[in-house]
């Protein structure tokens, strides 16, 4: 299971589908970003954070289980509709809404103690949605569960992540040193649902991890 081997896969995959996937998630996640402008522009730039997060508990589980459920059915050779994913994660938000709060306290707390902990605590939780679109665990039941199933393979779901996200990290970074605040409302829009959109490529490779490793002999 070479990290290179799961991000090709993951790369592959994420190309070939990438029409279904912009259908399926781009308007969401341009939702997102447009409601986290509203809520800037209404609170002013000393706003409590914490809404920033509320805003992202009302879309990200929306199209990021959506997108869990695609995978699952491409994974399968099925070609389900996009109303019928987008019903399907609707049912699911209030468990995913719930995870998704309980996950980011724990990595927020974890990055208060400096980075290594935060990012630890991503690490372990890293199959939890998958546990409970998938599964059909409760929020709870899928963060124990990620832990069990994490375990042993730290360093290989560590080196997905940060070979996906530090990109990001500095085309954020770079982005915002070319386009400092305060910008164009539209430019911002575009720059935060393009980041947005492409963090979804983290999901298709820590899916692929899941797969793998679900199907490893039980470690219990």
């Amino acid at each position: 299971m070479n990290p290179l081997d799961v991000l090709r896969d993951s790369l592959f995959f994420f190309q070939r589908n990438l029409g279904q996937i912009v259908a399926l998630c781009l308007p969401l996640v341009v939702l997102e970003a447009l409601l986290q402008q509203v809520v800037d522009n209404a609170l002013g730039p000393d706003a409590f954070p914490g809404y920033s997060v509320l805003v992202g508990l009302l879309v990200y589980p929306l199209y990021t289980g959506a997108l869990i459920l695609f995978l699952d059915a491409r994974t399968r050779g099925e070609s389900p509709r996009t109303r019928d994913l987008l019903a399907m994660s609707l049912t699911l938000w209030p468990r995913f809404a719930l995870l998704t709060a309980t996950s980011t306290l724990l990595i927020l707390l974890g990055l208060s103690m400096y980075f290594l902990p935060g990012l630890c605590v991503m690490v372990m939780l890293a199959f939890a949605e998958y546990l409970l679109v998938l599964k059909g665990l409760q929020p709870l039941a899928a963060i124990k569960e990620s832990l069990r199933l994490t375990r042993g393979h730290f360093l290989r779901i560590l080196v997905c992540i940060l070979c996906v996200m530090t990109p990001l990290w500095l085309l954020k970074g770079a982005s915002s040193a070319v386009y400092p605040d305060p910008q164009n409302a539209f430019l911002g829009l575009v720059i935060d649902s393009a980041y947005s959109f492409l963090q979804l490529f983290t999901s298709v490779v820590l899916f692929r991890l899941f797969m793998l490793i679900s199907d490893l002999p039980d470690k219990r």
